[in-house]
């Protein structure tokens, strides 16, 4: 029986994409893609994620790309930029549970940012504090330390708990643990998706 339902932030609940800022910025869509691939990289991103300061992950890129200080600059200058809005139909559901399970964040985020989600977006309140940053923790998902530490510290069975991510090997780890799972996709109906499991909200 499920009992305990864990969110992931990023393509769940919040549609967060570097593009929203550069798109504009570059007003080209090849050169836009090329910097984001070989440049700005999610791997890079993936670092200030797993702790590493804003200022450090600035620093280090503009060092190896001397030529691309400005963009690389303009990168968390206008991250709020990148947040672009909420799901609306995943936050539905999320209000719809609120109340009626216990609710928890297990997500990939900076700790700098994380605080403006967190004060701009009145749902993130819908989690009373039962939220696992990566930034803050300094480790981050897929690996499993990370859910180690949401399990002992909310003292979760895996197997009375769903996860909820947008990433596949996010969702790997948490099956491997004994998590039921919804990954999700462009087209994934969360709300069916949950009741498939036995959630009744």
């Amino acid at each position: 029986m499920i009992k305990n339902i864990i969110f992931d932030f990023g393509g769940v609940l919040m549609d967060w994409d570097p593009r929203y800022f550069f798109k504009t910025y570059f007003n080209d869509d090849e050169k836009m893609e090329w910097f984001l691939k070989n440049i700005a990289k999610d791997e890079w991103n993936a670092e200030q994620d797993r702790g590493r300061t804003l200022k450090e992950g600035t620093d280090l890129l503009i060092q190896q790309h001397p030529d691309w200080e400005k963009e690389i600059r303009a990168y968390y200058d206008n991250w709020t930029t990148m947040l672009n809005s909420d799901i609306p139909h995943n936050v539905e559901v999320l209000r719809q549970l609120a109340g009626k399970y216990p609710l928890y964040g297990l997500t990939n985020w900076s700790a700098e940012t994380f605080p403006y989600a967190l004060e701009n977006y009145d749902f993130f309140k819908l989690f009373e504090g039962k939220i696992v940053v990566s930034g803050t923790e300094k480790m981050i998902k897929p690996d499993r330390e990370i859910f180690d530490v949401l399990i002992s510290r909310y003292h979760l069975k895996p197997e009375e708990s769903v996860f909820i991510d947008d990433n596949a090997k996010n969702i790997a780890t948490a099956a491997s643990l004994g998590f039921a799972t919804v990954h999700i996709l462009p087209d994934t109906n969360l709300g069916e998706e949950l009741r498939k499991l036995g959630v009744n909200f």
